[in-house]
């Protein structure tokens, strides 16, 4: 409804200004749009407020949210061939990795970018010179609290005898998945590029598998499983529905994920991107993103973390040194091979 009237009171100040003499100008301004790919469902909406601010100090600009999480996306910015239909797009670090590579997404252009000396270093340096780190999500364990009296405080504690046959895992072609390989290869001896004994110690558990992580989320909620390594996000959804699920953060570390923005190859918009980003490193905007229901970890410094995100989120120095990373230039060219065995190993 604000789009709706704003447009029809710029329609209303032309006729009163003498602008329709110029009607190819005017309606230039009207098309103007700006297109994000985002999440999927609720996590989209720090995006939309992000976008209104935009349209508010832009008269006659349109934010386009497309929500997405298929590959049916990249499918179509490639097919583009030159002039994509995107402008902007967030990505996990091992999609980020590859789209580097594979040259749909842009360098940055850091003079653009005011707020970019409030990111954390570390988080910056990832990027490698594409997109913002423009948040971060979780792995860690996630257990319903009704069938599990005593939860595990390690990674390596899911391999006690009493959780076997109790504990869920996500499929390799999620980042989830892929992160939970890794977890166990690293937990006892392995490595990124050494996960043999990430898949001994995985058959181990006699888990369920998932092929997602929303379908883990449901199993633990249905009782269907007891323990999972899972998403921060999906274990704060599925907490405030009331249900009896909680999360915690393993020793030695939880794992974060970086998710980036970055502005797409060739966009028609290039300044209008640069504020998008810029934005996104706003502490107004990673403020909304830390809260609840998103529970997306700030990558700028300065932001609080509210109260209610304290239980997914590191709120104190301790907590975010104690954070772990996964080699993702080391495993995440190994995907389809890993997906092939994971599917043939837990018969998916």
């Amino acid at each position: 409804m604000i789009r709706i009237s704003r447009r029809a009171a710029l329609g209303g100040l032309a006729a009163g200004t003498g602008l329709l003499a110029a009607p190819t100008l005017v309606r230039a301004q009207a098309a103007r749009e700006l297109v994000i790919v985002t999440y999927p469902g609720r996590l989209s909406e720090p995006h939309r407020w992000l976008g209104d601010q935009m349209e508010r100090r832009h008269a006659g600009l349109r934010v386009r949210l497309v929500p997405s999480d298929s590959q049916d996306i990249v499918a179509q910015i490639k097919a583009g061939q030159g002039q994509s239909a995107f402008d902007a797009m967030p990505n996990d670090e091992p999609p980020h990795i590859t789209a580097m590579s594979e040259g749909y997404i842009a360098r940055r252009n850091d003079a653009a970018l005011r707020n970019l000396p409030s990111v954390f270093p570390d988080l910056l340096a990832k990027s490698q010179g594409f997109g913002v780190p423009a948040t971060y999500s979780l792995v860690g364990i996630a257990y319903n609290s009704s069938l599990v009296r005593n939860p595990p405080e390690s990674w390596a504690d899911m391999w006690k005898p009493e959780f076997r046959g109790k504990i869920g895992i996500a499929r390799t072609s999620s980042n989830l998945g892929l992160a939970t390989l890794a977890i166990a290869a690293k937990s006892f001896g392995g490595s990124e590029t050494a996960l043999e004994v990430g898949w001994d110690k995985l058959r181990e558990l006699q888990p369920k598998a998932a092929r997602s992580p929303a379908i883990l989320t449901q199993m633990l909620e249905r009782e269907e499983i007891a323990i999972a390594p899972l998403w921060n996000n999906n274990t704060a959804s599925a907490a405030e529905k009331g249900l009896p699920i909680r999360f915690m953060m393993p020793k030695p570390g939880a794992i974060a994920i970086i998710s980036f923005m970055s502005g797409i190859t060739n966009s028609r918009n290039p300044e209008l991107v640069n504020e998008w980003l810029d934005g996104i490193l706003s502490a107004e905007y990673q403020a909304r993103a830390a809260a609840s229901p998103y529970f997306f970890g700030p990558t700028v410094r300065g932001v609080t973390v509210p109260e209610a995100a304290r239980p997914y989120t590191p709120s104190t120095p301790a907590e975010v040194l104690a954070l772990q990373t996964i080699d993702w230039p080391a495993i995440a060219p190994q995907r389809g091979p890993l997906v092939e065995r994971f599917d043939r190993v837990f018969a998916l």
